[in-house]
């Protein structure tokens, strides 16, 4: 694949001969950005290419620098013997080397025209160079995520051009026909040059200038964007039904609990139940005194209709049949009175715990008294 890559003319000198000698730096290491239009990604707005250190700065890829011939502006087609007098303005001078990041390269431009050019102002040089793009997913040594990488880098030619990384339009004036695929943008300020093919785009009520590739990036941030704030408002309304479902739940709860309260026993209604069971245990022990009171009322109901009037009346008979046979039988017998039976029998006094200690110390008197007195005797 074809790249292009912009650097800045700098140090210029000129020969005794007029020519052009200068320095500039080109292809640096790490990450750089793409259109993905340009690199055989049309799905992707941009592309993050890693250049590693060990491909940019590999032997072959040095000595791809040495003598590559400098044209004005790109050349529709790559630089050869057939074409090098038509096309080179210069070359670049000696073994190109590595400067920290980038490659340094040495050069001289030798056709008068492109010397005053150069001196007039078009100080760019964008590097036309081929290169093999790997595709797949990686982190970079400082951290930076990436989606392909570059292996095989290769220099064809060293182009001067007006500008350049200033997007698709600033290419196409600098007449890279073949020569497409160049950074959409970059951290070196000296070769970012701002011009009229920025677009401005409206980012939250701001007015924003971009790149063609920056504005769809921004596209695509602003859909993700109204994709969550979607998710978020669904969220809301899920979380809105559910606390009004539960609100509901507890509203049950709280009816439920007022109408437990509601139906518990009253104080006069626990005495009611007592005393009617009393009554009940009177009447049946009135009845036949050997019946065993134990069960619900109508168990006692029942037994006393079966001590009085025999199994035969109880087989088969329902409570409410019990409870008519029970009253027949019941208005003939009178309950006993406890009252009446204690008046009957008479008052028996019991000693309580105070008389009995009393008794007690009154006995052991008389027994130490019986004591004494059989002694003195």
């Amino acid at each position: 694949m074809q790249f292009t890559d912009a650097v800045a003319v700098s140090g210029t000198r000129r020969t005794a001969d007029g020519y052009l000698v200068a320095e500039a730096r080109s292809v640096r290491t790490g990450i750089q950005l793409y259109a993905g239009s340009e690199v055989g990604k049309p799905e992707l707005p941009v592309v993050r290419v890693y250049r590693p250190a060990d491909q940019v700065f590999s032997d072959a890829s040095l000595q791809s620098f040495t003598h590559a011939p400098v044209t004005m502006d790109h050349p529709a087609e790559a630089v050869t013997a057939d074409n090098w007098k038509k096309l080179a303005v210069g070359e670049v001078s000696t073994a190109a080397k590595k400067d920290g990041e980038w490659v340094h390269l040495p050069l001289i431009l030798k056709d008068a025209a492109a010397i005053e050019a150069v001196e007039t102002g078009k100080r760019e040089l964008s590097a036309g160079y081929t290169c093999e793009l790997v595709w797949g997913d990686g982190v970079a040594p400082d951290g930076q995520a990436y989606d392909a990488q570059q292996s095989n880098i290769k220099i064809n030619h060293l182009a001067i051009v007006d500008r350049a990384r200033a997007g698709s339009k600033a290419r196409i004036g600098d007449g890279a026909i073949s020569w497409g695929a160049a950074p959409v943008s970059t951290t070196d300020k000296e070769t970012v040059v701002m011009t009229e093919a920025l677009r401005t785009v409206v980012v939250d009520g701001l007015s924003v200038q971009t790149t063609d590739q920056g504005a769809q990036a921004i596209s695509k941030l602003q859909k993700d964007l109204e994709s969550s704030a979607a998710k978020i408002v669904a969220n809301d309304a899920a979380h809105t039904a559910a606390i009004a479902a539960k609100d509901q739940e507890i509203g049950t709860l709280k009816a439920d609990l007022k109408k437990a309260q509601d139906a518990a026993l009253k104080p006069e209604d626990v005495d009611r139940l007592v005393a009617d069971r009393a009554a009940l245990v009177q009447t049946v022990k009135a009845i036949d005194a050997k019946i065993e009171i134990k069960g619900s009322d109508a168990d006692l109901r029942r037994a006393a209709v079966k001590a009085k009037l025999g199994d035969d009346m109880i087989k088969d008979a329902s409570d409410d049949m019990i409870t008519g046979m029970f009253k027949a039988i019941a208005k003939d017998v009178k309950p006993a009175d406890p009252f009446a039976a204690v008046v009957k029998d008479g008052l028996k006094q019991t000693l309580d715990g105070a008389t009995a200690s009393e008794k007690a110390w009154s006995d052991s008197v008389t027994d130490i008294n019986a004591w004494r007195n059989q002694k003195e005797a």
